[in-house]
């Protein structure tokens, strides 16, 4: 469905989401989800068209924005460590910790290095045998599947000092919690496209119906985040909750069941922090089994009160 709209298909939509809130008294409330959403409803000028009455609630935003204060201290300390490299992407770079960022710790001499995928950063490793090269292993379940099998590939391959420090973030979980805290005075969710393609619609089933709450899934292009705003107006009005699919070209009801397959070969469900959340069980990913050894934050306490889950197993 959303697939087949383009920018001409904008006026009309605008124009059924209003005729929807004309019969609504107050407001409706809709969180999205996803960072990416909020910055494309800015930058396409999409709040001017929306209906006063149809609230936009930024939720927790893009990974960088959620990674805590103690976890970017942790990285800017291994960065200072003599004989390590850090390999980022570079949205991490400027990200503030309590004591600076790694923009501040690589003009202090620390090596930091921007890479535009974890395989960028196995190869770094491969090339500068004489150093411990650190991939800031940053993301959702979207980037959580290239660091899984760049893990597989450092194994494989007998990668000895290509490590990861984990924070990756699971999405439902988080979702879980917040609704748990606010879920009364949201009307509807609407749910991150990315993200989606790899968990699928039915990751979401369960948490829509235990809060009885309209969701959508949708795409990034004006009309798709516009039929994700009009499909949860009408449930809200029609008194319906589910999980509904705007987004069909890239999400399925399964997901991606390879790159599920490769997360749970690699990863094991951990505690993560999110800031702005706090603490929120079962909603971090960490290398388990045998590739427990490239985890690198193991024995590590975080200015926030997090640990590693066990001594320190490197090499």
């Amino acid at each position: 469905m959303g697939s087949e709209f383009g920018r001409e298909a904008v006026p009309g939509l605008v124009r059924r989401l209003r005729r929807v809130m004309e019969g609504v008294e107050g407001s409706i409330r809709i969180m999205e989800v996803c960072g990416t959403h909020t910055h494309a409803f800015f930058r396409h000028g999409l709040q001017e068209l929306v209906p006063p009455r149809l609230r936009l609630i930024s939720g927790p935003g893009c990974p960088v924005c959620v990674t805590s204060q103690g976890e970017v201290d942790r990285f800017i300390e291994m960065a200072l460590e003599p004989g390590v490299v850090v390999a980022t992407f570079g949205d991490m770079v400027r990200v503030p910790g309590s004591r600076g960022s790694l923009a501040e710790a690589r003009a202090r001499g620390a090596e930091v290095e921007v890479v535009y995928s974890p395989m960028d950063a196995l190869e770094m490793a491969r090339e500068r045998r004489d150093k411990e090269v650190v991939f800031l292993a940053v993301g959702f379940e979207t980037t959580a599947p290239a660091v899984a099998a760049v893990a597989r590939a450092a194994l494989e391959q007998g990668v000895e000092n290509f490590y990861l420090a984990p924070s990756l973030k699971r999405m439902v979980p988080a979702l879980e919690a917040l609704l748990a805290r606010e879920g009364g005075s949201l009307h509807g969710l609407l749910l991150p496209g990315h993200v989606s393609t790899i968990i699928g619609l039915r990751a979401y089933r369960g948490l829509a119906e235990r809060y009885q709450l309209p969701m959508a899934v949708a795409g990034f292009q004006p009309a798709e985040l516009l039929l994700g705003l009009l499909t949860l107006a009408e449930m809200v009005v029609q008194g319906r909750w589910g999980v509904v699919n705007c987004y069909p070209r890239a999400v399925t009801e399964e997901g991606n069941l390879r790159a599920q397959a490769v997360m749970e070969e690699v990863f094991r469900v951990s505690e993560a922090r999110w800031r702005g959340l706090g603490p929120i069980p079962g909603s971090g990913l960490r290398p388990g089994g045998p590739y427990r050894r490239l985890d690198r934050l193991q024995g590590w306490e975080d200015g926030d009160g997090l640990v590693g889950d066990g001594p320190e197993a490197r090499g």
